[in-house]
């Protein structure tokens, strides 16, 4: 049976990224257990406007004093080195503007009912983190979408309509009413979690324990073993 790991996460979020990263080490690490991701929706902050607003601003609000600046930058620092440990590029430099995630959680939903979810993960996260793109621009977005493999002009039709906005806002809800508070957060059998961005190894254990307490198959009623 296939083991479903729903991942919560923010696609502004740099440590949901190293999250991915881990999560997909910890899967190799445990071949044994076929692993489905799902993805989840959670906006760290939805108060950010439509069309996003300008980064450094953004943050010099929000880390105000110079113990939070000081605070902020070692976290940097922190996660330009557990990138390299997981071959994610970070380039804080090229960001400059802070996006409203909530449409590029509507391409995850869309991408992920193709089999695409992983890879419009990777390539938002890519897009932001390491090329300083706008993940709330709509050409951006399409952009994406074409690259990953969805028709770009379906996108385009879907990001200018009310397309799964009530789908993606009621995900939302239903984890922040679940308790989910920060992200990544990693759910298996809707039972058990791991939040934060764990080390694969961690992640892999947490993996085989889900695995253990999922419900065995059992045989079709009235078949029996062939004989010899």
């Amino acid at each position: 049976m296939t083991l479903h790991i729903e991942m919560v996460s923010d696609l502004v979020c740099p440590w949901c990224w190293v999250g991915l990263r881990r999560l997909k080490g910890a899967m190799e690490l445990v071949p044994e257990v076929e692993v489905e991701v799902l993805f989840r929706p959670f906006e760290l902050d939805p108060t950010i406007p439509a069309g996003g607003t300008d980064y450094k601003a953004y943050m010099k609000a929000r880390y105000g004093s110079d113990q939070s600046r000081d605070r902020a930058n070692s976290m940097r620092d922190a996660l330009i080195q557990y990138g390299k440990d997981e071959d994610i590029p970070f380039d804080f430099e090229r960001i400059t503007w802070r996006p409203n995630s909530f449409n590029a959680h509507r391409l995850v939903h869309w991408a992920q009912g193709q089999s695409l979810g992983m890879a419009a993960k990777e390539a938002l996260f890519s897009a932001y983190f390491a090329k300083g793109l706008d993940i709330g621009d709509h050409e951006v977005l399409v952009t994406i979408a074409s690259e990953i493999g969805l028709d770009p002009n379906i996108v385009s039709d879907l990001l200018t309509s009310e397309a799964d906005v009530e789908t993606v806002r009621g995900e939302q809800n239903l984890f922040r009413q679940m308790g989910v508070s920060g992200v990544p957060t990693f759910i298996a059998l809707r039972q058990i979690a791991v939040q934060g961005a764990e080390s694969s190894e961690k992640l892999a254990r947490f993996l085989k324990t889900a695995a253990a307490q999922m419900p065995q198959e059992r045989p079709l009623e009235g078949a029996s073993e062939e004989s010899a």
